[in-house]
């Protein structure tokens, strides 16, 4: 009998007992140690596999079913929310798979690289999906006059086609071209092509392209506000003499100020208000999206971009970790958004209960 005992955890460590001289307690304290961990790991990895599927599918339904969201912006939000479903659906369960196999791949080249091919597809589309939205809020915030309905629709149309198209085209141009390998069978490995032309191309295009993008945007976005608070603040009235009577009109806000002796009192529309009440909290949706965004993917592309170019041997488990943490990412683009439209919150309520 085999004195070797290996036990596989994720990062697909071994356990040697061959050189241990301890008691039989000790190695039955460390096996059941390293069991729990596991279980409790792969237990957390399933629950957000099964989380982020169904929270993106029930965005999914509500905007399906509720007629008033059949527009943009949640075709944009349609859209993010299927990169992200068909994550949970098609991606995590077999990368799930692959970790409870100590990350070898048994299951044959074919599906290797369909898997391969739908993990590039679907975080990619994922990425650009966040970007899209982000444009869309900097655009109805900065030029809310011109982007009216019609030019968000036809907009919004393009940067849909235009994800996905370069989402597919990422995905499958390694099949496509012959961009190098994504299955070993000799040391059951299957990934994302190494191949430094390749990587060099997919990961600017599915990232740091769109990080650009989206930082870009959320420091335009940031600039306008500082702007408007700015320009509030230089329109502003101060009283004369104590029985001076002024009334001043904003150029840019239609904001009447009355100043009679003293004190000052301040009218503004309920338009305005609203409006930017909405920019506010589309401003905070968007710099939180674009947060969440980067802490969950940087670690993964940063790794994916150095690791083949210098050859750099990275942790099994350092991988993993920052793989699951890019996927985390599916499961709070849903959260993020609907925590900041009051109409989600009413439309899940009503969901099931009544047809809108």
């Amino acid at each position: 009998m085999d004195r070797q005992l290996n036990i596989s955890c994720l990062s697909g460590a071994t356990l040697d007992t061959s050189n241990r001289s301890g008691s039989s307690g000790g190695l039955e304290g460390g096996r059941a140690q390293l069991s729990v961990f596991s279980v409790l790991v792969l237990t957390l990895l399933a629950m957000l596999v099964v989380a982020t599927f169904l929270w993106n599918g029930l965005v999914l339904a509500t905007i399906f079913r509720v007629r008033t969201f059949h527009r943009v912006p949640h075709n944009l939000v349609a859209s993010m929310a299927i990169s992200d479903v068909m994550v949970a659906a098609l991606v995590m369960p077999l990368s799930l798979v692959h970790e409870l196999s100590g990350r070898r791949w048994r299951l044959g080249r074919s599906l290797c690289q369909v898997w391969i091919s739908f993990d590039v597809l679907c975080c990619t589309a994922s990425i650009w999906n966040v970007t899209a939205i982000a444009l869309d809020r900097y655009w109805s915030i900065t030029r809310h006059l011109e982007y009216t309905l019609r030019t968000r629709r036809r907009i919004s149309n393009i940067m849909i086609a235009l994800t996905w198209m370069l989402s597919a085209f990422i995905s499958l141009a390694p099949l496509l071209f012959g961009w190098g390998e994504t299955y070993s069978e000799d040391s059951e490995e299957c990934q994302v092509s190494h191949e430094p032309s390749y990587t060099i191309f997919s990961t600017f295009g599915a990232f740091y392209l769109p990080l650009c993008v989206v930082l870009f945007v959320y420091w335009k976005i940031y600039k306008a506000a500082k702007f408007r608070i700015g320009s509030r603040k230089s329109n502003s009235i101060t009283p004369v003499s104590p029985e001076a009577l002024e009334i001043k009109e904003a150029a840019q806000h239609p904001q009447m100020v009355f100043t009679v002796r003293h004190a000052t009192v301040t009218f503004q529309t309920d338009g305005d208000t609203w409006r930017e009440q909405k920019e506010r909290r589309a401003a905070l949706m968007v710099g939180i999206l674009i947060g969440v965004f980067v802490l969950c993917w940087i670690p993964f592309f940063i790794t994916e971009l150095i690791s083949p170019l210098c050859s750099c041997n990275i942790p099994p488990i350092w991988k993993s970790i920052f793989l699951w943490l890019g996927y985390s990412n599916s499961f709070f683009n849903p959260l993020i958004y609907t925590a900041f439209n009051k109409n989600y919150n009413n439309a899940f309520r009503n969901l099931f209960f009544r047809q809108h």
